[in-house]
């Protein structure tokens, strides 16, 4: 912003100041931006929130606090509060534990507004103290002119002289030709208001000998013989001297400078009338009052555009905004999409390994089943009727080929050639569950029979089956490989058991049972 304003703003322009939640960043964004307005001498009529900004760097940064003040009060002119942006800048510039390299743009443009303001006694200490601290020479000369208009107006015309013709022969000694001119014809117009008018017209006469008589400033020139030869009371030269000021004024003015000359020179004319006849004419009342109706005109207009650049800034901003927010929601989109893509991945996978574990279990069941099979001594009593013999008549029940068919893994086809020899009569299901009821009644004295007669409304078949083998000593492994259920399936179907049968959560549901039918 201090070396490329045009690059900084630039940067501004990207940024949505709505997306700025922090107040550090919000109070900078605002800062920089009126700054910027500041120093490229913009519209400022839509940098109000510099307030916020000044609110917040005061008494926090010395550098901001004055500059967003600096801001604020540039602000508060564009605004068309002239007098409190005067009176802003000059608790700023009073400041004591400010030092004059910062206060320098805020005493600049102090005096500036009160030289806008024609402040005459006010705006002379402002201006000294900026002549005083001013390093740059082009600056000091512009704070020395600034001075001069301050004692202008203040009616001390000695002092002006004096610094008129000291601001002539530093022009000179550096061959400022225009700089030069201006502080002559301001000597003239000095020189002419003190009285001295044959002076001031020696001044504007030197000035067309080194110069063309049709010269860039030739209608302010004669405007100012015109104005010598009123004081003198000469008011036919007077006359003759404004007719020929507005014929140049007609060929070198553009529109705007124009005006600005002919609400002069409708002033003079109306003096210069007024002492010849005495009277004061309508027309030329109307053409002052109308100057000063196109003046203000012109400056509402100026104001409306500086309102509408904002608009129009705001404008654009808003279009940012709905840009970023368009893009944000097709990124949402996206990311929504590929966290269900990922989620359904997961949840795949993850039922995957599952069914994978569980079957792990069933194989690893079986497999201890078989291998207790193998090592159990062969006899040739089938009828003998114990837990191993119990066992042994489950395995050979078993449904291999069938648990194949659903899980054709290797192991599995494995498990099979080690058990091929193994008979199986099991009706569709994995076991012969009849043949099985009928070794628990054999085992455990009619169990089955009696946990029928006393519960067998209340439990399904599921049920039934896991109560038996949890009664032989079947592990809820073995159950699910044996029922062909889940493990997770078991466990629910045991909570299901305790509440039909209202079996304490503490109380073995084998214990409990075998008390039940005890008798």
């Amino acid at each position: 912003m201090q070396t490329n304003a045009d690059s900084a703003m630039a940067i501004l322009d990207h940024i949505d100041p709505s997306n700025l939640k922090v107040d550090s960043l919000r109070a900078k964004y605002h800062y920089l931006l009126a700054f910027g307005h500041m120093r490229q001498n913009r519209s400022m009529i839509g940098d109000s929130l510099v307030s916020f900004a000044h609110k917040y760097y005061s008494g926090k940064d010395v550098v901001r606090d004055v500059r967003s003040a600096t801001a604020y009060a540039w602000y508060k002119f564009w605004v068309g509060d002239t007098p409190g942006a005067i009176a802003m800048l000059d608790s700023i510039v009073s400041l004591s534990n400010v030092p004059d390299s910062l206060v320098v743009p805020t005493l600049r443009v102090r005096v500036l507004l009160g030289a806008s303001e024609y402040q005459g006694e006010t705006l002379i200490p402002f201006a000294r103290r900026l002549v005083a601290i001013e390093k740059d020479s082009l600056r000091q000369t512009e704070a020395k002119y600034m001075l001069l208009s301050a004692y202008e107006n203040a009616e001390k015309l000695d002092s002006a002289l004096l610094l008129s013709e000291e601001l002539i022969d530093y022009a000179r000694s550096h061959r400022w030709g225009e700089k030069h001119f201006m502080f002559e014809l301001e000597e003239a117009q000095i020189l002419g208001e003190m009285g001295r008018t044959d002076e001031s017209n020696k001044v504007v006469e030197g000035i067309f000998e080194t110069s063309s008589p049709d010269n860039g400033a030739a209608d302010l020139l004669h405007m100012q013989l015109a104005m010598n030869a009123l004081n003198s009371g000469n008011l036919s030269l007077a006359g003759k001297e404004l007719a020929v000021a507005d014929s140049f004024a007609v060929k070198l003015r553009k529109e705007d400078d124009t005006y600005y000359y002919r609400s002069y020179s409708n002033l003079l004319r109306a003096m210069i009338d007024f002492k010849q006849n005495g009277k004061m004419k309508v027309g030329h009342v109307n053409g002052f009052t109308n100057r000063q109706q196109e003046r203000y005109n012109r400056a509402k207009a100026s104001q409306w555009e500086s309102e509408r650049s904002a608009l129009q800034q705001q404008s654009r901003a808003l279009a940012l905004k709905a840009e970023s927010q368009h893009k944000t929601v097709v990124i949402l989109v996206i990311a929504l999409f590929a966290l269900i893509i990922v989620v359904s991945a997961v949840w795949i996978i993850r039922q995957r390994r599952l069914r994978e574990r569980e079957n792990e279990e069933r194989a690893e069941a079986l497999q201890k089943m078989v291998d207790e099979l193998k090592s159990a001594p062969v006899t040739m009593q089938p009828e003998v009727h114990t837990p191993e013999a119990l066992r042994r008549a489950m395995l050979q029940q078993l449904g291999i080929i069938k648990m194949v068919a659903e899980t054709p893994t290797e192991q599995n086809r494995e498990m099979l050639r080690k058990i091929s020899s193994i008979e199986s009569d099991t009706d569709g299901e994995l076991v012969n569950w009849n043949n099985v009821f009928e070794l628990i009644n054999t085992l455990y004295v009619g169990f089955y029979d009696k946990l029928q007669a006393s519960f067998g409304e209340l439990l399904s078949p599921k049920e039934k089956q896991i109560i038996v083998l949890m009664v032989a000593g079947f592990s809820t492994k073995e159950i699910s490989v044996i029922t062909g259920q889940t493990t997770s399936t078991i466990y629910v179907r045991k909570t299901s058991i305790r509440k039909k049968l209202g079996i304490p959560e503490k109380e073995d549901i084998v214990t409990f049972l075998r008390e039940k039918t005890s008798d």
